[in-house]
């Protein structure tokens, strides 16, 4: 799974990069400001969470484990539904996607704890 996490992290942080390009450049004078704030809050998050998947494949350098995979499924879930959801709506202005963000958003958290007591086992091993 190590591999896997770099690879899907790459990937993530790929893609924030071409969306924060695309935002400040295809976006930029098509779409209003508040909803090129709300592509540039999905960008952030992607970024961010691209990084959580790396610091995840490289912690299973060490050895994988159950709460280790499951962060980064938790991750890499969270990042679809949430940056998704938020770049799907800036790009149409269909607001009712906006229900979806918060799911993304539970899923990144409940990322975080998992990745806490991964960490937190492997302290103790």
């Amino acid at each position: 799974m190590m591999r896997w996490w770099l690879v899907v992290g790459s990937a993530a942080g790929f893609l924030a990069v071409a969306g924060g390009a695309f935002g400040a450049h295809a976006l930029k004078t098509r779409i209003g400001a508040d909803l090129l704030a709300v592509f540039d809050t999905g960008t952030r998050y992607l970024m961010l969470h691209a990084v959580a998947m790396l610091v995840v494949g490289v912690l299973a350098l060490r050895g994988s484990s159950p709460p280790l995979n499951i962060a980064g499924w938790l991750f890499a879930g969270g990042t679809v539904l949430f940056t998704g959801s938020l770049w799907t709506l800036a790009i149409t202005g269909i607001r009712g996607l906006g229900a979806i963000t918060p799911l993304g958003g539970l899923m990144l958290l409940a990322g975080w704890l998992a990745l806490g007591v991964a960490t937190v086992r492997m302290a103790q091993n």
